[in-house]
């Protein structure tokens, strides 16, 4: 939907990540606090990473929420995504 914005927060190169969820923009979480500029506050902000081991996405989360976003954590990250089937884009 359109009040979404969705973050890749993944700290790999493209070729080890291999594909994203579609419309999602690709900022790693080592990246996140010098980028915020790119967020927009006015949307719903879904950040992910790997599966149910990987903790980037919760550690972005709580800078997002740190500086006043409304944030979530896609659980279970892009390992999730594509066992329910859905829709991802090839990064290489």
């Amino acid at each position: 939907p359109d009040d979404l914005f969705l973050i890749d927060v993944r700290n790999a190169p493209n070729h080890l990540k291999k594909e994203k969820i579609i419309n999602a923009i690709l900022i790693p979480l080592n990246e996140l606090e010098n980028r915020l500029n790119e967020i927009p506050k006015n949307k719903k902000i879904i950040v992910y990473c790997w599966d149910v081991w990987c903790n980037m996405g919760a550690k972005a989360a709580l800078i997002l929420l740190d500086n006043n976003y409304n944030v979530k954590e896609l659980s279970g990250g892009i390992a999730a995504w594509n066992k329910l089937n859905m829709q991802t884009v090839s990064l290489t």
